[in-house]
């Protein structure tokens, strides 16, 4: 498993992933290997002094950073974070910097739909939980609703369940009873609710009572999607109950998201492939792009136990079932009565999210991490213009842009090669930087993939990746474009294979065996144009803890840095400070916890938490308000170590009894924007 994750973490995150070998076999050349080739010298990293990054062929310059005022001191530093810095701790709370407050806005089992009822533990069931707000929230938005200042819609992905934190005595979920299994299966999926404002402050709350006309819960047996794209109604996505390949039941597996320019926000299907089962049992043709994506096709696969009572989960019976899953939806959460869609023309893979950005010439862009060891990086640019008119004709014309464009994935490639020796150490100088292109795999509504159709491209999106020579990266996870910059940051979780027999050695920019904390990598696009098919790339973030050499901070006093581990889910400010939510930073003996700092400037690397997690709880889509007052956090599956159970929970997180995921929001009394 993840080193610092707990075995229950691994078994219903992503079905013990890291126990078997890693999906990606192909020949493809690792990103360590990569960035070993950019290595022109040697020398341990130095923490202090300044610090001039490689120029990009954009000419767009990287961060110079030089030592700061230490965090106790109240003098304000660039881009406005003023925070002291929480410190590490095992604490079995929601810590927030001297100065703020948080509360919890949502939590598992509040009230969605006016006729929910109050959550029972002692007796869950599929009905219920479809009323009511979902387990194990991760990617968070909020958008403003029309015509108030004090009331919002916040959107929440529920990505899976703990049974043990869930029901009494549990061991397996044989014993669970039918209702009892519907009830993970329902506490999974999207919650849309109502938020209002707490008198003139930065607080918000659930809407309790009331109409609540937007509130909607978004699940696997209520909801039913369109396919679009063209690799709706395709033979591999037909099935008994679908003949036409075009509509699906609900969502699996949601991780994080992004939020559309008109207004609809975008969910990620990610570790969808363990709530199937029996794939050993599936057509033998299907066993290698089933391995491919994760399904056990050796054995059984009763880890989440879904398929007793929802047979579309078993490949034995509906194999084709599979492929409707590890797609980019979208939904409207202004309109509770719309039809969520599943787009094609994104590509399949185990979606982290979708980060949208409209480019110079109209047209947006969606950047998309694929969250597996070894796995790529890929760009969608559409073929459609974006229109900027608020217009309810311009919003249906916005909702089509997804519908048909091109499909890229990465290659990254050095600027200056460099000799490896081994050492586990960090340039001095700060020179890992290069050049990579987007490789299209999908262009001018054509397949680029010899020996694969164009439908074929989108529905086994990392075959296609594998062969077109994409670059082999750390758990690529959430990329987000600087609102001030234009410059994409993407997130590079771990990789606990890093080293290992097999797989790529220890080389000077990934120096640790069993990369077990993570980088942060930015990319430029040429021109500052985000259609471009080349860009610039440096790696401005290596995680970890700040006294081992091995770590950077784009050269900023690491006497001064908080220790970060597992960078998963970023965001930006509007004065363009990054936002890092982490994922193990057990990995450091603490809690998890949300992070931000500048990456433009003398203080461009300067690190600091600013939330730390209740025991066991990962830190997921950060999110802060336009007015900048407000942040918003989820805190997913408080409780999850090992030996917790319902009867001795790991956490007791938020309410003093059993753990409950839920959001948070945390803002300064003062009014002041969060940060300052």
């Amino acid at each position: 498993m993840h080193r610092g994750r707990s075995a229950m973490t691994c078994l219903y995150r992503c079905g013990n992933a890291c126990a078997h070998p890693a999906p990606n076999t192909s020949p493809n050349r690792y990103f360590g290997e990569v960035l070993a080739e950019g290595i022109s010298r040697r020398g341990a990293l130095r923490g202090a002094g300044a610090l001039v990054l490689g120029l990009t062929a954009t000419g767009v310059a990287g961060s110079a950073g030089t030592a700061a005022a230490s965090p106790a001191q109240a003098s304000p530093v660039a881009h406005g974070l003023t925070f002291r810095p929480v410190a590490p701790t095992r604490q079995d709370a929601v810590i927030v910097p001297e100065g703020y407050s948080h509360s919890v806005v949502a939590a598992w089992g509040d009230p969605v739909l006016p006729d929910a009822p109050p959550l029972d533990l002692t007796n869950l069931t599929g009905e219920a939980q479809a009323k009511q707000f979902g387990y194990n929230n991760d990617y968070v938005a909020v958008l403003p609703l029309p015509g108030t200042e004090d009331r919002a819609l916040l959107v929440c992905n529920h990505e899976y369940t703990n049974p043990e934190l869930m029901f009494p005595a549990f061991t397996n979920h044989d014993e669970l009873t039918e209702d009892e299994v519907r009830s993970t299966v329902e506490a999974s999926g999207m919650s849309v609710v109502e938020i209002e404002r707490v008198g003139r402050t930065g607080q918000w709350r659930l809407v309790r009572t009331g109409p609540r006309r937007h509130n909607r819960r978004v699940t696997r047996f209520t909801t039913r999607f369109a396919v679009t794209g063209p690799a709706a109604g395709h033979p591999l996505l037909r099935t008994a109950e679908d003949p036409r390949g075009r509509t699906v039941w609900g969502t699996l597996a949601n991780c994080a998201g992004g939020v559309t320019p008109w207004g609809t926000v975008l969910s990620g299907e990610e570790n969808f492939n363990f709530c199937f089962s029996n794939g050993v049992q599936a057509p033998a043709e299907l066993h290698p792009s089933l391995a491919r994506y994760g399904v056990d096709v050796t054995s059984p696969m009763t880890t989440r136990g879904w398929s007793r009572v929802d047979e579309r989960l078993d490949l034995s019976l509906h194999p084709n079932e599979v492929h409707r899953f590890g797609w980019i939806v979208e939904i409207d959460p202004y309109d509770p009565q719309s039809t969520p869609r599943k787009h094609t023309a994104l590509g399949r893979i185990k979606h982290e999210g979708a980060t949208i950005t409209v480019a110079p010439d109209g047209r947006v862009v969606a950047y998309m991490g694929d969250d597996d060891r070894f796995e790529y990086i890929y760009k969608f640019v559409s073929d459609g213009v974006h229109d900027p008119s608020t217009s309810a004709r311009a919003r249906a014309h916005n909702r089509t842009l997804l519908e048909s464009g091109s499909l890229y994935a990465a290659e990254f490639s050095a600027s200056s090669p460099g000799e490896i020796d081994g050492s586990g150490t960090l340039p001095s100088d700060g020179a890992f930087n290069g050049r990579g292109r987007w490789i299209p795999l999908v262009q001018d509504g054509k397949s680029r993939v010899g020996g694969m159709s164009l439908e074929e491209v989108l529905v086994y999106t990392r075959i296609a990746a594998d062969r077109a020579g994409a670059t082999k990266m750390d758990r690529p996870e959430d990329v987000e474009t600087s609102p001030v910059t234009g410059k994409v940051y993407a997130s590079l979780t771990n990789n606990t294979r890093r080293g290992a027999v097999g797989y790529a050695p220890v080389d000077e920019a990934n120096p640790r065996i069993s990369n077990k904390h993570g980088h942060v990598l930015e990319i430029t696009e040429d021109g500052g144009d985000h259609t471009s098919e080349t860009f610039g790339w440096t790696l401005p973030i290596v995680c970890g803890d700040p006294a081992d050499p091995s770590t950077y901070f784009m050269g900023y006093d690491k006497e001064q840095v908080s220790p970060i581990s597992s960078p998963d889910n970023l965001t930006f400010d509007k004065a363009g400070n990054l936002w890092i939510a982490t994922d193990s930073t057990y990995a450091l003996d603490a809690n998890d916890g949300l992070y931000a700092t500048p990456v433009e400037g003398p203080d461009a690397g300067h690190v600091r938490k600013f939330l730390s997690a209740p025991v066991g709880a990962e830190v997921c889509g950060p999110y802060l308000s336009d007015d900048g007052r407000t942040v918003f956090a989820a805190m997913q599956h408080p409780g999850e170590v090992d030996g917790s159970s319902f009867e001795r929970p790991g956490s007791t997180w938020p309410d003093g009894g059993l753990p409950r995921p839920g959001v948070v929001c945390a803002w300064r009394p003062d009014g002041r924007p969060a940060g300052n």
